[in-house]
């Protein structure tokens, strides 16, 4: 079954808009923009769901309109509540900036050394023998 993001139903094969829902999703963005949290804005606009739902409903580019769902929210609201999203997101330590973790490039010239003629014949005796014949060039 394909999910159907909240504020839309399906009506004869097609998605469309589901008023009621609608109205709610777009007073959830207003309220968000406004300041309020993701859960306390949902709450006020009368949507009954997890956090998490919440999130996924604000990050959803689908409210724009496309070739399957109509719009619900312009452009403006969506980049202006991901504005607002990104900024809390940073104000509260929940960003971490990728290059903080930057590691060493992996090795990538191996050679391996010749086997004898005795491998083991349990599975994993003969893996761990193969593995200790690969060597690092570097």
């Amino acid at each position: 079954m394909a999910y159907i993001p909240y504020g839309y139903k399906i009506q004869d094969g097609v998605v469309t808009v589901d008023e009621k829902a609608a109205g709610q999703v777009k007073v959830f963005f207003e309220k968000y923009i406004s300041g309020l949290s993701l859960t306390v804005a949902g709450e006020q606009a009368g949507i009954d769901k997890t956090h998490s739902v919440m999130g996924r409903i604000l990050k959803n580019v689908n409210y724009l309109g496309n070739d399957t769902y109509p719009a619900i929210i312009d452009k403006e609201i969506f980049d202006k509540a991901e504005e607002v999203r990104d900024k809390r997101a940073k104000d509260l330590g929940r960003v971490v900036e990728l290059a903080a973790f930057t590691s060493p490039p992996p090795k990538e010239r191996f050679k391996m050394k010749k086997a004898d003629n005795k491998m083991p014949v349990d599975p994993f005796e003969r893996a761990e023998y193969l593995y200790s014949l690969i060597e690092s060039e570097e």
